[in-house]
């Protein structure tokens, strides 16, 4: 994450609009100022192993190129989760791995290992919870943030094991592979539907939303 610029009235309109329970990650958080982001190739954006939030018959697919240690990925997922409250059945979200930061490979094998033993969500809200403490970037303690997905109940000896496998290896080359393809240089870079979010603030991300909403309704 590069985009370290603070700006207050972003952040003060994304808890107006999405709810008072965002202020517990953006209240110290730095947002993220605008780029412009390229077009995508669809058929990078989305892979079979891709975490997916939400359901996978949604009318509105956010995919969210995503580093563990990014602060303001920190920053945007409660407003993402707020907009998928907000929609119901009709958006999801699909993460795909961004390790810019040192460690961050690591905290994705995490991710990974929980995803095994159905605690992908616990463990990612955790592991951002506790962003703070492990990832000190130039130093990001690893068997810290070992300890906030224990405190989700990992099961650690297993996941250990199942974090070194040659599977978890390909997730991270394919997501890196595709991180390069749809030339994203920073994180968290946002695709709704395909479409790029060029309007880069909580609010420009439920704009879009709410335009694919209209524009595909139920039924289409």
């Amino acid at each position: 994450m590069n985009r370290r610029a603070l700006v207050l009235s972003t952040a003060f309109a994304a808890i107006a609009v999405f709810g008072g329970g965002a202020a517990l990650y953006t209240a110290n958080t730095p947002a993220p100022a605008p780029q412009p982001v390229p077009q995508a190739s669809n058929d990078t954006l989305v892979r079979m192993h891709s975490p997916v939030i939400g359901p996978v018959g949604a009318r509105v697919t956010i995919v969210e190129f995503f580093d563990p240690s990014c602060e303001a990925c920190r920053a945007f997922y409660p407003l993402v989760k707020q907009i998928m409250t907000q929609a119901g059945d009709d958006v999801r979200l699909v993460l795909r791995y961004t390790a810019f930061h040192q460690g961050s490979d690591e905290v994705v094998r995490i991710l990974e290992a929980a995803r095994k033993q159905n605690r992908f969500e616990p463990v990612l809200e955790a592991l951002l919870s506790g962003q703070p403490e492990w990832a000190v970037h130039g130093a990001p303690d690893i068997e810290k943030a070992w300890q906030f997905a224990a405190s989700a109940g990992l099961d650690i000896a297993q996941a250990r094991q199942d974090a070194a496998t040659a599977s978890v290896d390909n997730v991270l080359k394919q997501d890196m592979a595709d991180v390069r393809a749809n030339r994203v240089e920073q994180t968290p870079t946002f695709f709704v539907n395909g479409k790029p979010l060029q309007e880069f603030s909580p609010q420009g991300l439920a704009n879009l939303v709410r335009s694919e909403l209209e524009a595909t309704p139920p039924g289409t």
